[in-house]
């Protein structure tokens, strides 16, 4: 089974729309969201439309949290939550009631999907350090051999024994016998390591290969429709920065 899996779409549909026709052209057989679908960006319904008719599993992340009333984000910064209650407003009633029935976990064919670290999931800590990955090393035991997580917006992979963990610098690897792996696919709408190409994982349960995927949308389009909204002009910006 081929996974194509994405995380962190954050409305932007310009970009969804590349990485769902990249996916496909590259043999994608399923295709599973980490969470984070609305938030930032310009297009919320649009992206929730194309993802609930696409996946087979999606993950609650936490700003979809946020917009269906699952979780307090009064101390998220002005800007974060100006975006978060516009995207309430103008969300359908159908996308609304599937935000609030998305599952914090999904395990299949010995892989686990989760938006943050696994150890607390509605908590949503980030695991994008080795001293990350390594507070996982207690339940080093119940995890399953690939972790995919998203929430940092960075491509980062971990190697935990049990009792260490590895940062597996590599875009392309296969799971080694022995190993739990905590794969953090990066962000679809608003990449934060400098490139400013949306970026999804393939993993085929097979033969236990990932590789990180990498893919240019119109970014000019997608700040627009971010300006337009009305929402702060730095989201858009960061978009032509990749941060």
């Amino acid at each position: 089974m081929l996974y194509g899996i994405f995380s962190d779409t954050h409305a932007n549909i310009e970009a969804l729309t590349e990485v769902v026709s990249s996916m496909k052209d590259l043999g994608a057989e399923r295709f599973v969201c980490i969470g984070d679908t609305v938030g930032y960006g310009g297009a919320p319904n649009e992206c929730c439309d194309i993802v609930r008719d696409i996946t087979s599993a999606c993950i609650l992340g936490n700003h979809d949290a946020a917009v269906s009333g699952r979780m307090d984000y009064s101390y998220y910064y002005e800007a974060a939550r100006n975006a978060l209650n516009y995207h309430a407003e103008i969300l359908t009633a159908a996308n609304m009631e599937w935000l609030k029935g998305l599952p914090y976990e999904v395990r299949e064919n010995g892989v686990a999907f989760c938006h943050g670290s696994p150890i607390d999931l509605e908590a949503f800590d980030y695991v994008f350090s080795v001293e990350q990955a390594n507070y996982c090393l207690p339940i080093w035991k119940e995890m399953e051999e690939v972790t995919f997580i998203g929430h940092s917006h960075l491509c980062k992979s971990f190697a935990l024994s049990e009792d260490d963990a590895f940062e597996v610098v590599a875009d392309e690897f296969t799971i080694r016998e022995g190993y739990k792996y905590i794969i953090s696919v990066g962000s679809v709408g608003q990449p934060r390591d400098r490139d400013t190409r949306s970026s999804f994982g393939l993993y085929d349960t097979e033969t236990k290969k990932f590789s990180f995927q990498r893919v240019a949308y119109n970014i000019d389009k997608a700040a627009k429709r971010i300006l337009d909204a009305n929402l702060d002009e730095n989201f858009a910006n960061r978009l032509f920065e990749g941060i």
